[in-house]
């Protein structure tokens, strides 16, 4: 059985968040960046099983879009306590995606599986984009994950009139070389 192995070398995992609430114009919407590091398992010339890993730790803000302002370096820091702090990253420093079942698709692969997210498991379903480049893979995927679903509170200020959206959309792209 052949085995990839790729990590934060080969690509990028990166979270964007949105605002709500009356003053939502005065919010930033942020681009946080996380290190993170996957297994594939191969049956033949098909992926048998997935597991990603994400380090809660590495949290980075890489920017902010929107807001009065643009985003500070004592404001990320602060975005980045707060997300950390949210995620509970000392008692559960990994964020752990598992397939239970890859489909093959026109677009590349179907990944159903679990997510967990500070100890709850939720059912997730990631369409994987495979492009052939060559002398490469390419694989890239985008999806919604809910805090409310894991029982997170998205932070919020001014009683609540600015938060974070419930929805946070995850941008994966990693490339891979061909044996």
């Amino acid at each position: 059985m052949t085995v990839w192995e790729l990590d934060s070398g080969n690509g990028e995992l990166q979270l964007t968040t949105g605002v709500t609430g009356a003053a939502a114009k005065m919010g930033h919407r942020l681009t946080i960046g996380l290190d993170w590091h996957a297994t594939v398992h191969w049956s033949g010339d098909a992926p048998a099983a997935v597991e990603m890993t994400v380090d809660v730790g590495s949290l980075e803000v890489l920017g902010g879009d929107g807001g009065v302002t643009g985003l500070s370096g004592p404001e990320k820091a602060l975005a980045r306590g707060n997300a950390v702090k949210i995620l509970d990253a000392k008692r559960h420093p990994k964020i752990v995606f598992r397939s239970s079942a890859i489909t093959g698709a026109d677009y590349g692969y179907l990944l159903s599986g679990t997510l967990q997210i500070r100890g709850r498991e939720r059912d997730c379903d990631v369409e994987l984009k495979v492009e052939d480049l060559g002398e490469r893979w390419r694989m890239s995927a985008e999806t919604e994950v809910r805090h409310s679903d894991f029982g997170l509170k998205p932070y919020s200020m001014m009683m609540g009139a600015l938060k974070v959206a419930d929805e946070v959309v995850v941008s994966f792209s990693a490339e891979y070389p061909k044996a």
